[in-house]
């Protein structure tokens, strides 16, 4: 069987070494590592250790060698994964068109995340059809990092959730993308270890905000806030925090969120801060428990960020209301069950933040396609890591079964299919053993005694207690090999995992699997003035934990009760219920893996950890991955498959699907090493690419034949065209001629007859304001004409009443030009109604650089003599938009700058989101234009007695506007050239009256106020009509009340803006 492998082990391939042991395989990851060769393959499978440094592994350049690469010419790389799974879902180099997953798996601190960012950015540079919504998709990850990434001991930009996305295609195109989020780690918002942090968008907000926007939100020194801490960073760690929050922002601009739902998102974070602080001191006479006098302005402050009145906020935590045979019934909380279900309102109200942005991130980028429309998929699985710290809790256990369900499925694809096929197809073939963990996912899954059941059993107890599950564990799994009990002191239990044994604190595992919340939270939150926290607690849970938001109901009484009702989901079955729908979605997909290894336990660049990496190399069963793939046979398609899929190798029509055609084909090729089963063909991992070799030559070749047959059926019809364009031309001739023929030869005979007399022609009198000297005109004799010649604008016609000819005699270019000027309508509309108050500047004019509504060819004459880096703005004459046209070298660029729902302008193909016109003109004046990286330097001025488009002339403001009462309309227009046609003046004039009057008579209030108010410190310009939150007075007046305290002094001073008192008492709409 002669085979023919692969590139030598030294160039990536790990299945090509000859020699394979532990030893070998460590020496040769170590010293790619150490030559900064972090990627290498094990035949499809790679494996990525991190560098813990930025590498120059992974730019434009870079990206583009990887677009079309054949393996073994290039390096192993993440692009290279992307690549084969792009390929193979649009149907290129073997099988046809089918939806792929890329797994990504590794332990926490492996770069799981960053390879799944750089996976999506080289997909997003394979598909290049609809740039803005692959921009938006980009955006995803550093918003849902904010919100989902913490730093650990293990990592300091850990996944606390695991997500999988999947891009949904339309041939070769991205159209759409769906994300699903598993198991937030919400108790991280309440309690965090040592060396570990909250998640990272409370850090950012902290150091992006404004002290203005802090004193808005009611956000005072992070010191003081017991859910971080009181831990902050260094000067410099807080720059790097800054830049974090703009980008942030940024992204949620380019996605789609309102500016609103921005505000309304960050004062709900302000709360979860502020109600941590709340603290409960027991009351002596009735044993109840109430909130400590240093804490009562924290609570004021956390219910004006909610939306709630403060002694509904206050009752729902210190007691619980229920309903008994009709009768309500008061009972007060411990000390203890005040503090929980303090906390277990912030972790609801956090999670269901986290779920309402990822609810919101799939409606807007949705496909917009006819559901009809069979659409391809690749789907990045991203999940947080294996974890093994030194106290593991519920969430340790959730993070690590998930684990074990993707070392299963990958044992499940790698070992156990192909070992199957081999027995079943009676290959000669020496089984490889592999660690198989089905054991352990038994022990975890199974009903009705698995651990999970169990746990789900010992919840719907009200008397049960974390004890009471401990010893259900320890009598239910006695003697089972992968289960050991507690030992000490410590109430808990060891699970002995693919990876290695984890022992479990038990403790608070019924309370965080229950997820309970006060029943009378939910109805107070519905009734929220701050609109998304109605929309967030109105919502449903699904079965797999996803939010669900809906139109807002009526609360109707008893609903609370059955709202935490024993049917409600766990949080253990709803992450199972998730899982199971995870694992249908990569069963029913085609998979290709990166598996991450962390190379030591310091995070430090160029070190390697034998020890450490040699035990990830162990769990992950990499050694006997080496061999199968080295040995076996990785691709196995059926007869009928491989027939119809090569069968153009033949060049012959209707190959039979059949094993003799299939000998056939591979005999007319060279490759060797593959082996003829019962019912199907065995190939080793590189056959598929040499086949598709096979097939590119007869695809380029079929191009070729379809380019020169094309070529000859466009001459041949142009020639065609030509010879029937030359017979009317001769036909037309000939017509003419004969009708001047017969016009002479009638001419002729009515010279024949008597002529009648002919009048002397009138005097004409000369015009008053004419000089005697000035010779009379004479009238333009008209020419003969004939039928059949079109007319001209300058032709003389004989009847001025008549109607004239047209041009163009089709009706179809007539419509084109009505639909032109509709479109033009359209837009100057769109720009008058929606668009003027926000270009036109404090003095009343145009910026220089906007130059109207011109055509691309006029813009282009404008840029002709101006020097490089020379710019102008036009509006679109077919779309509401407008269109940057820049002087670059040799040749003009249009961008198109689109307008997003939110508010916000972008580039098209930029990253980056604006709040107005002049802000986006004023960046690029500092960051070039991807992907040429072009400054804005000099604007093609507007001169601003000529106006380019006649319908915007008017609608420039006079800067003495504001100190005249007239009307626009009785005022000249300056601007006006005098060859402006009136009509168009007042058409203008009317149309913007009302922003006319608006403007003058706030134009002096909002420069005092552009004054009296600076910049964000974030650098996030927002709009002129600003959000705030509903009760910011309350918010404000709770925090004055804090530093009021002596209680609480403060690291750093806070600015206090103070409003004026005519608006303590009412709210913003």
């Amino acid at each position: 069987m002669g085979e023919r492998g692969p590139l030598a082990g030294a160039d990536g391939n790990l299945a090509a070494l000859a020699e394979l042991d532990e030893a070998v395989l460590l020496d040769g990851l170590r010293e790619r590592f150490l030559r900064q060769q972090v990627y290498t393959d094990i035949g499809d499978i790679l494996i990525a250790m991190n560098p813990f440094q930025p590498l120059p592994l992974y730019g434009r350049e870079v990206s583009e060698r990887y677009r079309h690469h054949e393996k073994g010419t290039l390096p192993p790389h993440i692009f290279a994964v992307a690549s084969r799974a792009y390929h193979a879902m649009l149907g290129r180099g073997g099988g046809g068109p089918r939806s792929q997953c890329i797994v990504i798996s590794g332990e926490s601190g492996a770069g799981k995340t960053e390879s799944a960012k750089l996976l999506l950015q080289h997909i997003m540079n394979l598909c290049k059809g609809n740039s803005q919504l692959e921009q938006q998709i980009l955006q995803v990850n550093p918003l849902l990092e904010a919100f989902g990434n913490a730093q650990t001991v293990m990592n300091d930009n850990s996944s606390r959730f695991g997500k999988y996305l999947q891009l949904r295609f339309q041939k070769n195109t991205v159209q759409g993308a769906k994300l699903s989020e598993y198991l937030l780690e919400k108790s991280r918002v309440v309690q965090q270890d040592a060396g570990e942090r909250n998640f990272h968008i409370f850090y950012y907000m902290f150091a992006g905000l404004s002290s203005e926007e802090k004193e808005m939100y009611g956000l005072l020194d992070p010191s003081l806030y017991r859910y971080i801490s009181g831990q902050y960073g260094t000067q410099e760690v807080a720059q790097r925090w800054k830049h974090k929050y703009q980008e942030v922002c940024n992204a949620l601009d380019m996605v789609g969120f309102q500016e609103q739902e921005q505000v309304d998102m960050q004062v709900i974070l302000a709360g979860v801060l502020s109600l941590g602080n709340v603290t409960f001191v027991p009351e002596e006479s009735n044993g109840s428990v109430k909130v400590s006098e240093a804490s009562q302005g924290w609570l004021k402050a956390a219910a004006g960020q909610f939306g709630v009145q403060e002694d509904e906020l206050l009752k729902c935590l210190v007691c619980t209301m229920s309903v008994t045979r009709g009768e309500q019934i008061q009972r007060f909380h411990t000390q203890q069950q005040a503090e929980d279900a303090r906390d277990s309102i912030a972790k609801v109200a956090y999670g269901r933040v986290f779920g309402w942005i990822v609810c919101k991130i799939n409606e807007l980028l949705a496909e917009n396609v006819d559901p009809q429309v069979e659409l391809s998929e690749i789907g990045i699985l991203d999940i947080f890591g294996f974890e093994n710290f030194a106290v593991n809790r519920f969430e340790q256990l959730c993070i690590n079964l998930a684990n074990e369900q993707l070392q299963h499925f990958f044992n499940h694809h790698i070992f156990q299919l192909e070992q199957a096929a081999y027995k079943e197809e009676e290959l000669p073939w020496e089984t490889i053993p592999f660690n198989n963990n089905e054991p352990v996912l038994n022990l975890l899954l199974a009903k009705p005694l698995g651990l999970l059941s169990l746990l789900d059993e010992q919840s719907a107890f009200p008397q049960a207690t974390d004890k009471t599950f401990v010893d259900k564990l320890n009598s239910s799994f006695k003697g089972n090999l992968y289960f050991q009990p507690g030992r000490g002191r410590v109430l808990g239990f060891s699970i002995i995992h693919y990876a290695g044994k984890v022992q479990y604190t038990a403790g608070g595992f019924l309370e965080k699997n229950r997820d309970t919340l006060p029943a009378s939270i939910r109805g107070l939150f519905i009734n929220s003035v701050t609109p998304l926290l109605s929309v967030l607690f109105t919502a449903t849970i699904s079965r797999t934990g996803t939010l669900m938001p809906h139109v807002k109901a009526k609360v109707v009484a008893g609903a609370d009760n059955k709202f935490n009702s024993t049917r409600k989901q766990s949080a253990g079955a709803q992450f199972r219920h998730s899982l199971m729908v995870l694992m249908e979605r990569m069963y029913s997909a085609n998979p290709h893996f990166v598996r991450c290894i962390k190379p030591n336990s310091k995070k430090e660049p160029g070190v390697v950890d034998s020890q450490l990496v040699l035990q990830q190399l162990r769990y992950n069963g990499l050694l006997e991955t080496i061999r199968i793939r080295r040995d076996g046979f990785s691709w196995r398609p059926t007869f009928e498959e491989f027939v119809e899929r090569y069968g153009i190798i033949l060049v012959k029509p209707n190959v039979s699907l059949t094993k003799e055609s299939c000998l056939e084909i591979l005999q007319s090729t060279e490759l060797s090493g593959w082996i003829c089963g019962k019912t199907r063909l065995f190939f080793k991992y590189w056959h598929q690419e040499e086949l598709a070799k096979y097939v590119g030559q007869l695809e380029r070749a079929a191009a070729v034949i379809q380019k020169v047959f094309r070529g000859f059926r466009c001459r041949k019809n142009y020639l065609n065209l030509m010879a029937e364009l030359r017979a009317q031309a001769q036909h037309l001739q000939e017509e003419a001629e004969k009708e001047r023929s017969q016009r002479l030869a009638m001419e002729a005979e009515a010279q024949k007859k008597i002529s009648l007399p002919v009048p002397m022609p009138r005097k004409r009198h000369l015009h008053p304001h004419l000089s005697s000297s000035s010779k009379e005109t004479k009238p333009p004799v008209p020419r003969p004409r004939s039928k059949l010649t079109e007319s001209t604008p300058f032709d003389n016609f004989l009847d001025p009443s008549a109607p004239h000819p047209a041009l163009r005699t089709e009706g179809q270019p007539g419509e084109e030009a009505i639909m032109r000027k509709l479109k033009r309508g359209e837009t100057i509309r769109w720009f008058k109604e929606t668009q003027a108050k926000k270009v036109v500047q404090d003095d009343g004019a145009f910026p220089s650089w906007l130059r109207g509504m011109i055509s691309r060819r006029e813009a282009e004459n404008l840029l002709k003599d101006k020097p490089l880096g020379c710019f102008l703005v036009r509006i679109s004459q077919s779309r509401p938009g407008y269109t940057l046209t820049y002087k670059g070298e040799g040749r003009c660029r249009h961008y198109m700058v689109q307008m997003q729902p939110n508010a916000r302008y972008i580039i098209l193909g930029e990253d980056r989101a604006h709040a107005s016109l002049t802000e986006l003109v004023e960046y690029h004046q500092t960051v070039g234009i991807k992907p040429f990286m072009e400054l804005l330097t000099v604007p093609c001025e507007q001169k601003s007695e000529n106006l380019d488009c006649k319908d915007l002339e008017c609608l420039t403001l006079d800067p003495s506007a504001a100190k005249r009462e007239a009307p626009p309309e009785q005022q000249p227009c300056s601007s006006m050239p005098s060859t402006c046609k009136p009509a168009v003046q007042s058409g203008a004039v009317k149309a913007l009256k009302h922003v006319w009057l608006r403007r003058s008579k706030n134009l002096q209030n909002k420069q005092s106020f552009n004054k009296n108010n600076t910049q964000t410190s974030s650098g996030k310009k927002r709009g002129s009509l600003q959000a705030f939150p509903r009760l910011h007075t309350s918010i404000r007046r709770a925090m004055q009340e804090i530093q009021q305290l002596p209680s609480a002094p403060l690291k750093t001073s806070v600015q206090t803006c103070c409003l004026p008192a005519s608006t303590d008492d009412v709210e913003p709409q």
